[in-house]
């Protein structure tokens, strides 16, 4: 893998990592701050007091990019295993040409179907 696209990955994660956090933070806070009564539900100001008095908004603002994140990790994550491991299962360079040959004709021995 080339230094730059270590770089982006490596950016791109961070960048993930903080929307990620800043996102729950948010999330934590509003859904730990909530009122108990009509007049303190009345008087919250603020970011979290707007995202209380506005559910809308505070589901696409904040619970539905969570979830779109949450799923596309998964599969980067799934989909980056799935490559490193198709990568490293077809390399033999370490044996030798006698173990190389051996190992041809055990192969070839296991494909026949009769």
């Amino acid at each position: 893998m080339s230094k730059k696209r270590e770089i982006t990955e490596i950016i791109f994660i961070s960048l993930d990592v903080v929307i990620t956090l800043s996102f729950l933070v948010v999330s934590i806070v509003m859904n730990v701050t909530m009122p108990k009564n009509i007049t303190e539900y009345n008087n919250m100001e603020g970011l979290i007091g707007y995202l209380q008095h506005n559910p809308t908004i505070y589901l696409f603002a904040f619970v539905l990019p969570l979830i779109i994140l949450l799923i596309l990790n998964v599969m980067f994550f799934v989909l980056k295993a799935y490559y490193l491991s198709r990568k490293k299962k077809g390399k033999i360079g370490f044996l030798s040409k006698e173990d190389k040959a051996i190992l041809e004709d055990e192969l070839m021995k296991g494909n026949d179907l009769k």
